[in-house]
């Protein structure tokens, strides 16, 4: 796990605005558009950092998604722009210091669960609220507590020998 940097905090504001302009640029349901851009082309240029190097503006990204998958007007649900603003900066997040592609930070958690999860996590630290989301799924926090807990498997098979 890496922590945030400047450049991590640009391309979660920049995702973030991209999702936020989605609500009114884009004719599908919210959840089709993030799954659309987190296994986009766009979305691994987010995730190997070149897209820092060009100037490249949210409504662009957004018809660069449009070009990759066509203009579609599937689903009608909308979320709100602080919803869809913090999804899109918690996923930036997530891939940024997890060192995670997006399609990856995508097959962990869904926007429908993000979305259930926007009103108890939106206050807290981005870094504060992915930890909770993986402890929740059980999943690895830490290389020393995934460490601590493999070391008390060892110990209770020995201990059954």
């Amino acid at each position: 796990m890496r922590k945030i940097s400047k450049d991590g905090l640009l391309l979660c504001k920049l995702q973030a605005e991209t999702f936020e302009n989605s609500i009114d640029k884009m004719d599908t349901s919210s959840e089709i558009f993030i799954r659309r851009f987190m296994k986009s082309e766009i979305a691994k240029r987010f995730d190997n950092e070149s897209i820092l190097e060009s100037n490249i503006q949210a409504n662009d990204i957004l018809e660069l998604i449009n070009e990759e998958y066509g203009i579609s007007n599937y689903g009608s649900v909308k979320y709100t722009r602080n919803e869809i603003y913090w999804i899109g900066y918690i996923y930036r997040y997530f891939a940024f210091t997890y060192e995670m592609s997006s399609a990856q930070v995508y097959k962990i958690v869904k926007p429908k669960e993000l979305r259930g999860l926007f009103l108890p996590y939106h206050t807290m630290d981005p870094a504060q609220a992915i930890e909770r989301i993986l402890e929740a799924k059980e999943m690895i926090v830490d290389e020393e507590t995934e460490l601590k807990r493999q070391y008390e498997i060892f110990r209770r098979i020995r201990k059954e020998q």
